[in-house]
């Protein structure tokens, strides 16, 4: 029966919106999803060309078409990023910025439209209708207005049971996303395990981040290898919690944590298909400082290693050793 429902409900909106009327969106030449990357494009504060690919779920082959026939229409322009030679930076000309205004005012038009439909003291309903309709099962950043509504999430230490969840929600969020194997799963195991043997309170930490009472997210600060050093490991952020900064607030208190506890440096290892995990490390002032391609978890990678100095290196003065 809900099946039928939510198909019968797809049929009934998609006529209701127009959103397929002969291939194109809004009666402008774009189609809907080409209108989707103009939208992101003159809205999101990152245009790097793999972030915009993992925020809107394209394929890249797909993206890298549609980039180019709005680069042959003057829509786009094309750069090597400041940061990565080998990525994009991908950026609207004015005329592309013209387009993405027009597309911005004919939706406003036809959401008026629809709520013209609507008598006004129902008008809050059919808002928490919707809503209700997210929450049940948008787990996707299709969410994040609702999550920053329902509050800010809470950051606290672990308690019997999280370092288990950080485990599962690993491998469950990175196989669905990336489709890595029981392998990468099996990894973060054993450094959490690590971490319950052998861990010293006052340098070492995990947070967990709570929303509506769920864990949403987790960070570990541990100490590494290197003397004097930190090491920032195991951050995740659920789906349906990003997109208002929990990302950024956890990686801050890492590298907070880090400084009053002593430490010089802070370190992290990543791979850089997690494109919205390093925007996070380069806003935070963490600077890439090697690449080794490598196979894991069933996919070819290229592993990075990322540092954050907490320290000026001392000043010598004139006619001292060096």
């Amino acid at each position: 029966m809900a099946v039928q429902e939510i198909r019968a409900f797809n049929r009934f909106y998609t006529n209701l919106i127009g959103a397929l009327d002969y291939g194109k969106h809004l009666y402008t030449p774009f189609t809907l999803t080409e209108s989707r990357v103009l939208y992101e494009l003159a809205h999101a504060s990152r245009t790097d060309a793999a972030d915009l690919r993992a925020e809107l779920s394209l394929d890249a082959g797909y993206l890298s078409r549609l980039l180019t026939k709005f680069e042959r229409d003057g829509l786009v322009g094309r750069a090597p990023s400041e940061q990565d030679a080998r990525r994009q930076r991908i950026t609207l000309t004015p005329q592309g910025r013209e387009a993405a205004a027009l597309l911005d005012e004919r939706s406003r038009e036809a959401v008026g439209s629809l709520l013209d439909r609507v008598e006004p003291a129902r008008r809050p309903e059919l808002a928490r209708a919707m809503r209700t309709v997210r929450d049940i099962l948008d787990r996707t950043p299709g969410a994040r207005e609702d999550a920053a509504v329902r509050g800010e999430p809470l950051l606290r230490d672990s308690v019997p049971g999280d370092l288990g969840w950080i485990v599962q929600r690993h491998g469950a969020v990175y196989a669905a996303e990336y489709g890595w194997n029981t392998e990468f799963e099996g990894m973060v195991a054993r450094i959490v395990a690590d971490f319950a043997q052998r861990h010293d309170p006052r340098r070492e930490r995990v947070w967990i981040a709570e929303l509506d009472g769920r864990p949403v997210g987790s960070v570990m600060c541990v100490r590494d290898e290197e003397p004097g050093t930190a090491r920032l490991r195991l951050l995740l952020v659920e789906p349906e919690a990003r997109g208002h900064g929990l990302g950024a607030r956890m990686v801050g208190t890492v590298v907070d944590f880090a400084r009053r506890a002593g430490y010089e440096a802070v370190t992290l290892w990543t791979n850089d298909v997690l494109a919205g995990a390093r925007v996070l490390y380069e806003r935070a002032g963490f600077t890439l400082v090697s690449e080794k391609p490598h196979h894991s978890y069933g996919a070819e990678l290229i592993g990075q290693d990322w540092r954050l100095p907490l320290r000026e290196p001392a000043v010598r003065q004139e006619g001292t050793a060096p």
